[in-house]
């Protein structure tokens, strides 16, 4: 794990130069006199996209609620390079804040992974109510060694597969199937067990993927179909993951707050989750809207869950012995499924 964490991070020096000669030029402060400390945000995904507009809102109200005595500078569209790439630079001192993907965060505490394991949250509401408990906010603490905590988490919905030519609604409809994967260990697992085949490959090159046959599927949340409804035939609601995304901040900075200004950006943070819940459910419903008028993207929901869970049970007969404190998460989640509401 240092090793990866120290090649990433020559990867991304010249990024973090750039990104730090830029930084704190000159003092701010307020029309108080007061010392202005500006957080720098970044996150891999448009302007327009609800992630954006969501943080757009709390970089609204952590000004105001702070008496402009906090300010987030926000850097979108992966202009900081990836996701590791930007804790790197968080880890380094040269950024403030990120939005990430908990499968990403896995890499620095196992104890993320177990956001990843395929039908760990039952629906949408155990998800929700495990997200929002104790038990998340001490995941969110796993990695305060590593310089950095998490400050809330957004929906990100469930991930099902999506596909060309042929409808999934059984394991068994995988088999001979090149899906597309995160480079996750975890989602290898999945289809190794689901029988079909993983292929690892970027966002970006999905679509080409997809359309010349070099991969006959993915496997992404609904919104994925703004960019490949195009060429996708079918998508099945097998709802395999909920995989959160998490916004992290760095231990220094964060320390460096007032307690008044703590408590004002965890509260700018818990709000923006709570007001992103409809935005999200507001996005995947467009979005499908679009795929079906737009691409005739035929939406197949009479999937056999009870058989994916089944087939994915030896990732959790894994976890139990190869990655105890991952497994304790997953024992956590599971002890609420049934008071889920």
């Amino acid at each position: 794990m240092r090793r990866f964490q120290m090649a990433a991070l020559a990867i991304v020096s010249a990024a973090i130069v750039g990104l730090t000669g830029c930084a704190n030029a000159t003092p701010s402060v307020n029309a108080k006199g007061e010392k202005i400390t500006k957080l720098k945000i970044g996150h891999n995904l448009a302007e327009d996209h609800a992630v954006n507009i969501a943080i757009e809102g709390m970089a609204d109200e952590i000004k105001e609620t702070s008496g402009d005595t906090v300010e987030m500078q926000i850097y979108p569209n992966g202009i900081l390079g990836s996701e590791t790439d930007m804790i790197l630079q968080i880890q380094a001192g040269a950024l403030d804040m990120a939005k990430v993907s908990a499968s990403t965060l896995g890499n620095f505490s196992s104890e993320f992974n177990a956001f990843s394991v395929p039908y760990v949250f039952d629906d949408r509401d155990h998800f929700y109510k495990f997200m929002d408990s104790d038990a998340a906010k001490e995941v969110f603490q796993s990695t305060r060694d590593q310089g950095f905590i998490a400050l809330t988490w957004l929906d990100s919905g469930a991930r099902s597969f999506y596909t060309a030519k042929r409808a999934i609604r059984e394991p068994s409809d995988l088999k001979g199937l090149k899906i597309r994967t995160m480079d996750s260990k975890m989602a290898i697992d999945m289809m190794k067990d689901l029988g079909g085949s993983a292929t690892v490959m970027g966002y970006s090159d999905i679509y080409t993927g997809l359309q010349q046959g070099v991969i006959d599927g993915a496997e992404n949340n609904i919104t994925a179909l703004r960019d490949h409804g195009e060429v996708s035939k079918y998508y099945c609601y097998d709802e395999h993951t909920r995989i959160p995304d998490i916004v992290i901040i760095s231990t220094k900075v964060w320390d460096s707050l007032t307690p008044e200004q703590q408590e004002e950006l965890q509260t700018a943070a818990n709000n923006m989750t709570e007001k992103y819940k409809k935005s999200w459910a507001d996005f995947e419903t467009q979005v499908k809207k679009d795929a079906e008028t737009k691409f005739h993207v035929e939406f197949v929901e009479d999937v056999d869950k009870a058989a994916f869970q089944k087939a994915c049970q030896p990732i959790y007969d894994e976890l139990r012995t190869s990655d105890p404190d991952c497994y304790k998460v997953v024992e956590a989640i599971r002890g609420m499924a049934n008071s889920a509401s």
